[in-house]
């Protein structure tokens, strides 16, 4: 995830004109994930300044040992309250990783409006669910304006099919992945690529990969190109597989 954020949202980090702010929502028990996203952000902006904010106030108090220039750590929920004039006049990037997952999914609507209303113009919300060492992830990526893209991630080593990606899917649509839902029928399609890829497999899972998403792209609307699916990754538009009850698309905010 940090990896796709630097990449797709690292010319609009650079392009701020102020020291641009990033939250790492949910954090959990260790700062880690907060500490690396200041470290990759920093690579592509050098006075980018991170948040970790958590609910759980004994949770802040030990991740404050880990505090530096640029790095703090706060109590707080989707409110998203960061100090005064520290995310004035917006947020340009909160990474919410397995937060909502614990979530109902009518929670995901009013969540996604409360932390979009956070976002500076041209910010970024990516909120998404991995499994416990990042090796399978999807996230969907959000603007002011709402939803925009799904993205679908894997350490492709690992991988039997693309399918398995289905269990961690985020909140929103991980109740949807059945019959006459798009993200079913999406993932059943990445399913018959792949298999019909099969030869490729001889050559690397990559490989295989990569061929599988290009049939893709021939029926589903991709918004990366072979780059990202060297990666591992594919990203797809939003409206291609909104669930169901997702109404026509009215601003978040």
């Amino acid at each position: 995830m940090d990896r796709w954020i630097t990449a797709v949202h690292g010319p609009a980090l650079r392009r701020s004109p102020a020291p641009p702010s990033a939250v790492d929502l949910g954090y959990g028990a260790a700062p880690w994930t907060a500490v690396e996203l200041l470290e990759r952000l920093r690579k592509v902006r050098a006075d980018a300044r991170v948040y970790g904010v958590e609910i759980d106030p004994g949770r802040v108090a030990a991740a404050r040992a880990y505090e530096r220039e640029g790095l703090a750590f706060v109590r707080g929920g989707f409110e998203i309250p960061l100090p005064s004039g520290a995310g004035a006049p917006g947020v340009a990037l909160i990474r919410a990783a397995n937060v909502l997952r614990q979530y109902a999914e009518d929670d995901v609507a009013p969540a996604w409006a409360r932390l979009c209303a956070r976002l500076a113009p041209g910010g970024l919300l990516v909120e998404g669910t991995c499994d416990e060492i990042g090796r399978r992830h999807v996230w969907i990526a959000l603007g002011p304006e709402g939803p925009r893209t799904v993205t679908f991630a894997a350490r492709l080593a690992t991988l039997s099919t693309p399918s398995d990606l289905a269990e961690r899917l985020p909140k929103a649509l991980i109740h949807r992945n059945v019959p006459g839902e798009p993200v079913h029928a999406f993932l059943q399609d990445f399913d018959r690529a792949w298999a019909t890829a099969a030869p490729y497999g001889a050559l690397s899972a990559r490989q295989r990969w990569v061929r599988a998403v290009r049939a893709l792209s021939e029926t589903w609307p991709l918004a990366d190109g072979p780059r990202r699916w060297r990666q591992g990754e594919v990203t797809v538009r939003w409206e291609a597989l909104a669930p169901l009850w997702w109404a026509a698309p009215a601003p978040l905010r």
